[in-house]
């Protein structure tokens, strides 16, 4: 089956979809003056943006990865993720302490979900 991928760049390509199944390249803010919540939302719009444009949605989450750049912003992350993924539709997910490729970020979010039918 073909690949088809979005915003193809020469290092990454945003989106990735293969047999139903999309792969989001990890999701960082572009305004990384924000604190823990601000950084956490925006990351959360743009997988939501992305997600839409490769028909698909949260309620379709496979996989999820967090990485954050210090665990002191664990809580914070998690009060916005609470209020954002969809209920009864919580993914398989993983939160790790990583030290982010740009040291002014400080979370990233990788995602692997489903197309809708």
């Amino acid at each position: 089956m073909a690949v088809t991928r979005h915003h193809v760049g020469a290092r990454l390509s945003e989106i990735a979809i293969h047999n139903g199944t999309v792969y989001l390249a990890g999701q960082i803010a572009e305004d990384t003056e924000q604190d823990i919540t601000g950084q956490t939302r925006e990351v959360l719009g743009h997988i939501d943006r992305l997600l839409e444009e490769a028909n698909s949605d949260k309620s379709h989450l496979l996989s999820v990865q967090i990485y954050i750049s210090d665990m002191a912003n664990f809580p914070a992350m998690n009060a916005l993720w609470d209020t954002w993924v969809a209920a009864g539709n919580t993914p398989p997910r993983a939160t790790v302490e990583a030290k982010l490729a740009n040291p002014a970020c400080l979370v990233e979010v990788v995602v692997v979900a489903a197309q809708r039918s």
